[in-house]
């Protein structure tokens, strides 16, 4: 469990700048959203924190396999 929190926390940068990234791409480029960019990107930043922890403790998971099966077989 321990080298897991590790790992985990070693991808939660990465996640979280992905997360920012998709998000404040969406936001500005659809035009009818970034009209309401100050109040959007905000929300932006707040969602990426919260999907950081979730998303990244299934990414620790996976990243620890020394097999990674695939779903052909």
């Amino acid at each position: 469990m321990k080298t897991r929190a590790y790992v985990a926390a070693l991808a939660a940068l990465p996640v979280n700048a992905v997360l920012f990234g998709i998000g404040a791409v969406t936001v500005l480029s659809i035009p009818a959203l970034s009209e309401h960019a100050t109040t959007l990107i905000p929300a932006v930043v707040l969602a990426s924190f919260a999907l950081t922890l979730p998303i990244t403790w299934l990414v620790s998971r996976r990243m620890m396999l020394r097999y990674w099966p695939s779903p052909a077989n």
